[in-house]
């Protein structure tokens, strides 16, 4: 992939992982940087042998110009949408940032750290979610977990009330 840092950062197409893409974007990229957006999807249900290995590994890095097509991303189930697009595009073109995604099937929390040794990243960017005390309490952070398991430097962005 070159000399460019590998920028990573979580992205399920939420608010919150829009304003994480957004930061990343002002404050961390600069030329000749990767961009890896990387989406956890929920565990596959598909008897398709090509899922099956993806689901263990991941899917290979998908090039901005298929993850922009509707019907390419139908093949990984999942759907970007058009602000996201119009962020990476901007990214891509302005500071001359090759963006790229990598999906994986799973727990996010375990699927993100993986994905930091698995690509790997140089350092790992997050949204959060704002859950209150309870809800975190009972579904657990994504972002406390990746900041306390991961092996390279994570930022985790908070969204503006």
């Amino acid at each position: 992939m070159g000399d460019g840092r590998k920028v990573g950062v979580a992205i399920d197409f939420s608010p919150c992982s829009r304003v994480a893409l957004q930061w990343a974007e002002k404050n961390v990229l600069r030329k000749g940087d990767h961009l890896i957006l990387v989406n956890i999807r929920p565990e596959a249900n598909s008897d398709d042998t090509e899922m099956l290995l993806w689901e263990t590994t991941g899917s290979p890095l998908i090039p901005l110009s298929e993850f922009s097509d509707p019907h390419v991303m139908k093949k990984y189930g999942t759907k970007p949408d058009q602000e996201t697009l119009d962020i990476v595009n901007l990214v891509a073109t302005q500071k001359e940032v090759v963006v790229l995604m990598k999906i994986f099937w799973g727990d996010p929390r375990e699927k993100l750290c993986e994905a930091v040794d698995n690509i790997p990243l140089d350092c790992l960017i997050v949204g959060n979610r704002g859950l209150g005390k309870l809800k975190r309490a009972i579904l657990g952070s994504v972002s406390n977990y990746v900041v306390n398991h991961s092996s390279c430097p994570v930022t985790v962005v908070k969204q503006a009330e």
